[in-house]
């Protein structure tokens, strides 16, 4: 059985088109984009032009144990820079939609019977995306109430905002007069002062404390964002982690900037925003500099106005592009009818059986596969 529900904003709610349109990204799988470090490289995504893609996940248990237990992220951001559609499931167990109480996080939850020898669910969800880029000059955005923004200026489970992070942030930031001034102080400090550790597993833990005690700065996407944002609040920027997806190739030819459609498993990416009066929830994501600087090309680039990082360095400091799609800004999320711990953040697919949860950071394994592919107007 198939069931479609919708999450648009404004009433946009409508069944999902019955078609196999032609994805129009021939995922550039084949293409080098290789290019020389010398060579000064392009990145400079603008907002403005919307793509409307379908992203499906499939879950196939491969020895369940007992009852066993499915939790799938729905796409639940609505912004000037996303917009989260309907979505349709179908599975041989029992499946419905569940949110997070305190972040609004949506998730597909499914359960099976322990006589179910193959569960099996399928969640496919429709977004538009598009680029953004922070225009400095100008500035006018509404200004968001204080109650609105005090929880993104409050310590997480593994986000704390006081003692070292709030010592590491106020000398990264002194001498800012202003919240801007402030928050590229601090995105300097990560680009500078982290890396990318391509050992990690999946996008890492997030366990910023830990990080700076044992000055152990390497990591990826949940680590490097995390502690950005950590360190944005403990000075009183309201921050917060986006918790996503990489859907499409980079369309300036970053290899480590996008996503292969047909294969999406590992493409997860969390990115940041903050909070900047006059400018509203601004566009952040040092961690990609990091992995631009890592993993770009074949030498680690140590030297962020090298021309390969500089056009990214720059960019990513008020802007991205719209490639990717964004789950959620959730923490500490305690997934319904689970036995096991909450969750740090809400990302990937995961699931328990008798025997506990599956690792799902291991999809081949754990035996999930994610595709998408972009709806033709």
């Amino acid at each position: 059985m198939t069931t479609v529900f919708s999450n648009a904003p404004d009433g946009a709610r409508r069944r999902f088109l019955q078609t196999t349109a032609a994805s129009a990204l021939a995922t550039f799988s084949g293409l080098d984009f290789a290019q020389s470090a010398d060579a000064e490289r392009q990145f400079a995504p603008q907002a403005g032009n919307w793509r409307t893609f379908e992203v499906t996940t499939r879950i196939e248990i491969a020895a369940p144990q007992g009852a066993t237990r499915v939790w799938l992220p729905v796409p639940s951001v609505n912004s000037d820079w996303q917009k989260s559609l309907e979505s349709s499931f179908s599975s041989n167990g029992r499946a419905s939609m569940a949110a997070d109480g305190h972040y609004g996080a949506r998730m597909l939850y499914a359960e099976f019977a322990a006589e179910n020898t193959k569960p099996y669910v399928e969640l496919t969800s429709r977004i538009q995306t598009q680029n953004r880029s922070q225009d400095w000059s100008k500035k006018g955005v509404a200004a968001e109430s204080a109650q609105a923004l005090a929880q993104w200026t409050q310590a997480t489970h593994l986000i704390p905002v006081d003692g070292i992070v709030r010592d590491t942030a106020k000398k990264a930031t002194e001498g800012a007069k202003t919240d801007v001034e402030k928050a590229q102080k601090l995105f300097d400090w990560i680009v500078q002062n982290t890396y990318r550790e391509p050992k990690v597993r999946g996008c890492g833990e997030g366990d910023i404390a830990a990080m700076l005690e044992t000055g152990n700065l390497g990591g990826k996407c949940a680590d490097l964002n995390a502690l950005f944002v950590g360190l944005c609040r403990s000075v009183g920027l309201p921050a917060r982690d986006v918790y996503g997806l990489r859907i499409a190739p980079s369309a300036f030819g970053y290899k480590e900037l996008g996503g292969i459609p047909a294969k999406l498993q590992g493409a997860q990416h969390c990115r940041a925003e903050v909070y900047l009066a006059g400018y509203g929830w601004v566009a952040m994501d040092p961690a990609d500099v990091a992995k631009v600087m890592r993993q770009e090309t074949a030498q680690w680039i140590k030297d962020p106005k090298n021309p390969v990082v500089a056009p990214v360095n720059k960019v990513l400091f008020g802007g991205w592009e719209g490639n990717w799609m964004a789950f959620n800004n959730a923490h500490d999320v305690a997934l319904p009818h689970s036995t096991g711990p909450k969750l740090g953040f809400l990302m990937y697919p995961h699931a328990e059986t008798a025997a506990g949860r599956l690792d799902p950071y291991a999809p081949d394994a754990f035996k999930y596969q994610i595709s998408a592919k972009e709806i033709l107007a």
